[in-house]
């Protein structure tokens, strides 16, 4: 097996590229300022650091249909923003995928549209 070696040089231009795609990414990417469980409603709120608001039904996330109000209450936003963390629950929903309504796995989407279809 071929031992890979990095020079300091070529370590410092890997790190540079991965500064900037994190930094564009950070740009242009949807990211979650603080997210929150409406109680009334039975949303999942996501305020984004653009200043606009997404919200789900709590069902539809996996994971989640068949948690209490209060484990719900206890979303936590990822330190990048990309992501939704209910530590009791061990669940993580990545934003830009509930954005554009991606709630789960691909097993979990098949079953969420078969439960649509019968419905």
């Amino acid at each position: 097996m071929e031992k890979l070696e990095f020079t300091e040089a070529a370590l410092k231009e890997q790190l540079d590229r991965a500064e900037a795609a994190a930094i564009l990414a950070n740009a242009t990417e949807p990211r979650a300022r603080w997210a929150c469980y409406d109680r009334t409603s039975g949303n999942i709120v996501i305020h984004l650091k653009d200043g606009s608001t997404f919200m789900f039904p709590h069902h539809l996330g996996q994971g989640l249909a068949n948690a209490t109000p209060d484990d719900l209450a206890a979303v936590e936003v990822t330190p990048s923003g990309i992501g939704l963390h209910w530590e009791t629950l061990d669940v993580d929903l990545t934003v830009p995928s509930l954005l554009r309504g991606i709630y789960g796995t691909k097993t979990w989407m098949e079953q969420l549209h078969q439960q649509q279809t019968v419905a």
